[in-house]
């Protein structure tokens, strides 16, 4: 039966992000604090940094042509059409530790970053 919900799952991903359970509860939490229930996780890619590409996460309210949604238990989370190639498989997550606090975005498709992070090519 495990299949089955796997494969009903793919079937409903419109873009290969992921959001942790964490990285969804932070989002949550984020929300409430605004007070707002209408604003989407968007996640996208523009040109910039040392390395050629920066990730931009923010919150919109805002549906675009060509934007591509999925829902994560009630977190949805947006990705432009030019954004969607460079985060294919992309995860992200948030951390709340004494070392890292934040979130984070796992990225298959970089091949490196520059040395502050920032940004990745």
């Amino acid at each position: 039966m495990t299949d089955i919900a796997l494969s009903t799952d793919q079937t409903q991903r419109t873009h290969g992000v992921l959001l942790t359970d964490a990285a969804a509860d932070k989002v949550k939490s984020l929300l409430s604090q605004e007070g707002r229930d209408d604003l989407r996780l968007r996640v996208a890619v523009q040109p910039g940094g040392c390395s050629g590409l920066i990730y931009q996460l923010y919150f919109d309210e805002r549906f675009l042509d060509g934007d591509q949604a999925v829902d994560f238990d009630g977190v949805e989370v947006i990705v432009d059409d030019m954004s969607v190639p460079y985060l294919d498989g992309a995860t992200i997550d948030f951390k709340d530790t004494i070392s890292e606090q934040g979130f984070t975005i796992d990225n298959p498709n970089a091949a490196g970053s520059c040395a502050c992070g920032d940004s990745f090519h």
